[in-house]
């Protein structure tokens, strides 16, 4: 019987990559020195399922180096060893390196074992220190190592699938202690009529060859213990009972290879939902996304719903019209439309995951840069149940490690400086998240020094950024941070100081529609929040109507809309005019102009304006006319056409048009509005002239 493992590629990489995960987080938090004897073991039971499931596969490369890394733990779980801050990196070393591994094998692309062979010699140099160091005898003696041959019997219970144990796994691990010969048994298997797929029916008997110790085997079954019979004993020479054995229960196969060893049917058949079930969540970066059995309830609920209103339509339908059956059909739509939308946000709580999944890779992060910088921090993790949209869990994770960074590095001050000040030596970065409104806001908070204001504002005189003359309050000299090119840093290192990474953050931000703002305090702290729509794939817009065009402008942009009263309208050099409302001058876009629409109205005291916000920035759009909100869903220009300038995506209307949803942001770069290398707007650096 041959069984095509490559099947279950996915859901080993996929779990493995969850080992590591959580061998990392243990890892981070572990005190060298202390017994903490389940920590260890979680560290160990994730490195024997990756070395197990690895050579399962055929994956040496990955099991060959676990391999190692298992012996220095299975030491130090035993006692023989102190796990020491010099362990702990090189067990945090190796995770990095499982990963890239598995990446590369994940990709069907040949593994670079480079650092796997340096990290594997440095395991092996651990491991060899204490064997040289006893006595070996006569140097000329050769030794021979003891090997026993053990019976084992394997006789499982029927449940032991549910538990999401798989009997290949072990005898693939039997197979790496020794020599292995494995006979299946089908005796207990019922009628096909009263077999259940879900339950084991097979029992195993092995004659394993080896030089370990029985310790070694039962290890291997240990976590099967309440769900199997398993019996372990040393018998004579080699297999030489084998055929003897047959007599008492026929055995289905003989094999002498672990990966080669017969398995249930069932237990197959459940890993292939298992990995049918992960495809068919598919995603962009991703290949798979965990759902909680709460959302599918509910969705399956919502489309029973949507199911009996479609029924009671066609019924309907089937009806001779009168004014009975008219009103009927209103309410049918009604209650279709409330449905729709029931499902709607059932579908998109489906892509809902908590932030967690972001969380989890700083405490790493911060450990490692902590230790380059010789400063004790402590990281605090808030609202980490706290769910976003995949698609923007995914792009938000690099400018958050930026964020993170600079607060660790020109944030935190060493525990001297900490100490001369009057503070804990310990410094404190918290990320925080929580829902207000339809958002989603992060704060990276630390307790650092704070922005140098008055440094911030020389830098940037001196790199041309802004005038000497020019007077800025503490709050916009801080957002200078984010102009291109900016930074206050005298060395640059790895860690930052290149002047690339702040304006890109907030570029990233913006892309995703949301937006980066800094508070800051001297001596106090820094706290960097971060604005995000809760998803990427639906968007509240208000549509208006510019000559025989519709756009949409995303509502979470509009500050106010309103009709333009002529006599505060100003013109700014050759064709730019500002609107003076409330002590602030907002110009005026036309955007049949920008947009090149003919039949628009022109005559401003005509039109309305909606002012938008971006960037801090305030414009106002000339419209003809406003027309309903509504949700909308998004589809990318630049994926099925070409990026647009000014636009950030389309969506189809109620009667089958295409409607073009702007840019804010982009609008405001197409209209000449804003120079190159600045940040102001042309209104505001003539704002004299104006007033």
């Amino acid at each position: 019987m041959s069984i095509d493992l490559s099947q279950f590629f996915e859901v080993f990489f996929e779990e493995s990559f969850e080992g590591l995960d959580a061998m990392e987080s243990e890892l981070v938090n572990i005190e060298p020195g202390t017994e903490d004897k389940e920590t260890i073991n979680t560290i160990f039971r994730a490195a024997h399922s990756i070395k197990g499931g690895s050579g399962t596969f055929g994956f040496t490369s990955v099991s060959d180096f676990t391999h190692v890394l298992e012996t220095l733990l299975d030491q130090i779980r035993d006692g023989q060893r102190e796990l020491t801050t010099e362990y702990v990196n090189l067990l945090l070393k190796s995770v990095d390196c499982l990963r890239t591994l598995l990446r590369a094998l994940q990709a069907e692309e040949t593994p670079d074992l480079e650092e796997a062979n340096e990290l594997r010699g440095k395991f092996e140099a651990i491991l060899g220190m204490e064997s040289t160091a006893e006595p070996t005898g006569s140097s000329d003696a050769v030794t021979e190592v003891a090997k026993n041959t053990y019976q084992i019997d394997f006789k499982p219970k029927p449940h032991l699938f549910k538990t999401g144990n798989e009997p290949l796994f072990m005898i693939s691990e039997l197979g790496e202690l020794g020599e292995i010969e494995t006979q299946a048994f089908y005796d207990a298997v019922p009628d096909i009529h009263q077999l259940h797929p879900d339950e084991c029916f097979l029992s195993w008997r092995f004659f394993l060859t080896t030089d370990k110790e029985q310790s070694a085997i039962e290890e291997i079954f240990e976590w099967v213990e309440d769900d199997a019979e398993i019996t372990i004993n040393v018998c004579g020479g080699i297999f030489e009972d084998a055929a003897a054995l047959s007599e008492e229960n026929e055995p289905l196969s003989v094999q002498k290879t672990a990966t080669q060893a017969l398995v249930s049917p069932a237990g197959n058949k459940e890993l292939a939902k298992k990995v049918e079930s992960k495809k068919s969540t598919d995603s962009s970066t991703s290949n798979s996304i965990r759902v909680g059995i709460d959302k599918v309830d509910s969705l399956i609920n919502m489309v029973g719903e949507l199911v009996i209103t479609q029924a009671m339509l066609s019924q309907i339908g089937e009806q001779e019209i009168t004014e009975s059956t008219i009103t009927a059909l209103q309410e049918g739509l009604a209650q279709l439309a409330h449905n729709t939308r029931d499902l709607q946000e059932n579908v998109m709580r489906i892509r809902m995951l908590p932030i967690s999944f972001v969380f989890s890779r700083f405490p790493r992060l911060v450990r490692d840069i902590s230790q380059k910088l010789n400063k004790q921090v402590e990281l605090k993790l808030l609202g980490e149940q706290t769910e976003l949209d995949k698609t923007v869990m995914e792009k938000i994770s690099d400018p958050m490690v930026h964020l993170v960074r600079n607060s660790l590095d020109h944030g935190l001050e060493i525990p001297e400086r900490r100490i001369a000040a009057g503070k804990d030596p310990v410094g404190t970065v918290t990320l925080n998240a929580f829902h207000q409104g339809g958002n989603i806001v992060i704060e990276i908070m630390d307790d650092g020094q704070g922005l140098n204001t008055e440094r911030i504002r020389q830098k940037a005189i001196d790199n041309g950024l802004i005038q000497a003359h020019e007077e800025l309050s503490s709050d916009e000299v801080n957002e200078l941070i984010f102009m291109p090119g900016f930074s206050t840093a005298d060395e640059v290192s790895d860690i930052s100081g290149r002047g690339v990474g702040m304006d890109v953050v907030r570029r990233n931000i913006q892309a995703l529609n949301g937006s980066v703002e800094v508070s800051s305090a001297p001596g106090v702290g820094s706290t960097f929040t971060i604005r995000l729509p809760l998803t990427l794939a639906i968007l509240d817009g208000q549509l208006v109507q510019v000559a025989q065009h519709t756009y949409i402008i995303p509502l979470i942009s509009i500050v106010e809309s309103l009709q333009i009263d002529i006599s505060k309208v100003s013109r700014v050099g050759k064709d730019l005019d500002v609107l003076r409302l409330r002590d602030e001058y907002i110009p005026i876009l036309r955007l049949y102009d920008i947009f090149d629409h003919q039949g628009a109205i022109e005559e401003l005291d005509k039109t309305l304006l909606v002012v938008v916000e971006s960037d801090n920035h305030k414009v106002g759009l000339l419209v003809d006319d406003l027309l309903a909100q509504q949700q909308v869903v998004i589809k990318s220009l630049e994926a099925n056409y070409q990026k647009v300038d000014g636009i950030s995506g389309a969506t189809i209307l109620g009667d089958g048009r295409v409607s073009l949803i702007v840019d804010i942001s982009g609008l405001i770069k197409l209209s000449g509005l804003k120079r190159p290398g600045s940040q102001e707007l042309l209104v505001e650096q003539h704002g004299t002239e104006v007033a």
